[in-house]
């Protein structure tokens, strides 16, 4: 079945690839192998230098980049070049600190020696969505570089473009051949690369449901897995939290990525004290996007990513207002050519409703109402998920008791969640398994070696 990129802006073809054959998939996970034995034996030095150059090229690069993942996937121009300056400081990042972050650690014990050391494994297949085309598969495939390992990536079947670029971004970076490789091939044959001996990991990110297939394949074949799946991230509004500024930063934490965010927050949980207050300029602020081409540099909302993911969202608020809800702005298709979809508010929205419960991938928030700090924070937990969360309050020792109240993988208190290298990144539950980034991150694919001499 041919690999096609479709602009969800226009509905045009952008381009179709073939998937590889078995035999061709085979002799690439063969590059991977082969070059993995010589890949694990080079300096840090050496990775650090290459790495370099993959930062400066994304900077060089960066237009270039941005306007491929627009085209292929609707994001506004402006976001697609800067996640692709954020790559840059990732790799920059890593190329920096991985000699120390995997740098033996001393251990005493009864030995005359006694220490742990960090080696590479082998192959990581990278499992990746289409929504971060180029910020998901860098995050995680340059720690794992910088250790020691080889890279196969199976990208969304919707952004071949991207995939290919990125293997490309390596190549002219000076890596060897078969250090990064894009993989064209459908989901069908995730489980025929996993079953490989000499593929030793998975990093996925997508839904809970594409997460518990590939660790199913995985958990059969006793390979290491990192999984970052879905959230229905709670926004916490407390009656000492500033308002206005969590209205203009909840916006933002809703829309970006027209609202296809794992990380987004998506139940916004006010104390009634605060609720009027803050629907009034929460709705105002929506008010101000401008729906459009995502080209556009004013434009902040583009298209969903398929004429299918708008279908989907489009029921999922029929449902939340059948079951009781009301629509405060939007909570209609936006124009009649490609997948636009109103920035939307449901208000009145309360547990059990789909929206509450579902993680809805696109720009509709969901205000709930709570009645004091238990109850709210009853609400942020009610939930399958367990991703990011934003609490607001000027009290920051009540920000700290609640802290660890709060079942998520991380908590940001008066500020967006976002993916930072130099934090790990990751959720619990429902919401991922294991981590990415940071010093923690570039351990998830490393034999950690107990050695022992006496």
């Amino acid at each position: 079945m041919p690999i096609q990129a479709i602009n969800p802006a226009t509905g045009e073809m952008l381009q179709s690839y073939n998937e590889l054959t078995d035999k061709e998939l085979e002799q690439k996970l063969q590059l991977a192998h082969s070059t993995f034995l010589k890949w694990k034996e080079t300096s840090f030095a050496e990775r650090k230098e290459k790495m370099l150059k993959v930062a400066e090229l994304l900077k060089a690069r960066s237009s270039e980049y941005g306007e491929l993942m627009t085209t292929e996937m609707g994001k506004p121009f402006t976001q697609a070049k800067a996640e692709a300056e954020k790559c840059a400081w990732n790799a920059e990042y890593f190329a920096e600190n991985s000699e120390e972050f995997l740098a033996e650690e001393i251990i005493k014990t009864d030995a005359s020696e006694s220490y742990v050391r960090f080696d590479p494994l082998g192959i990581i297949l990278l499992v990746m969505p289409w929504n971060y085309a180029f910020w998901q598969v860098i995050r995680q495939a340059v720690p794992s570089i910088m250790a020691g390992n080889t890279i196969v990536l199976k990208h969304a079947s919707n952004v071949p473009g991207s995939a290919l670029a990125i293997e490309k971004l390596f190549r002219d970076a000076g890596f060897p051949e078969g250090v990064f490789q894009t993989l064209l091939i459908g989901s069908s044959k995730v489980q025929q690369v996993l079953e490989d001996f000499n593929v030793k990991g998975v990093s996925l990110t997508g839904s809970d449901y594409a997460g518990s297939k590939v660790g199913e394949v995985a958990g059969r074949n006793l390979k290491k897995m990192v999984l970052e799946l879905g959230g229905n991230d709670p926004f916490i509004i407390l009656e000492d939290g500033e308002v206005e500024i969590a209205c203009e930063v909840a916006t933002t934490a809703r829309l970006q990525n027209n609202g296809q965010s794992c990380i987004a927050a998506k139940r916004f949980i006010v104390v009634e004290s605060k609720y009027d207050e803050f629907l009034e300029k929460y709705v105002a602020f929506y008010k101000k996007q401008v729906i459009g081409d995502p080209m556009d540099p004013k434009t902040t909302i583009g298209p969903l990513v398929s004429e299918k993911s708008l279908e989907e969202i489009l029921d999922q608020i029929d449902r939340t207002v059948k079951a009781g809800a009301k629509v405060a702005i939007g909570g209609k298709r936006y124009g009649d050519k490609g997948s636009f979809l109103e920035p939307t508010i449901l208000v009145d929205v309360e547990p059990g409703m789909p929206s509450f419960v579902e993680e809805v991938f696109g720009p509709v928030a969901s205000v709930i109402k709570a009645k004091d700090e238990a109850e709210a924070i009853a609400y942020a937990n009610d939930t399958v998920f367990g991703l990011g969360a934003s609490l607001w309050t000027n009290d920051l020792e009540r920000a700290k008791r609640i802290i660890p109240q709060i079942n998520a993988g991380c908590v940001f208190v008066n500020g967006m969640v976002k993916s930072d290298p130099r934090l790990p990144f990751g959720g619990i539950n429902r919401g991922g398994l294991g981590r990415e980034m940071s010093q923690y991150g570039i351990k998830e694919f490393v034999n950690i070696k107990t050695v022992w001499i006496k």
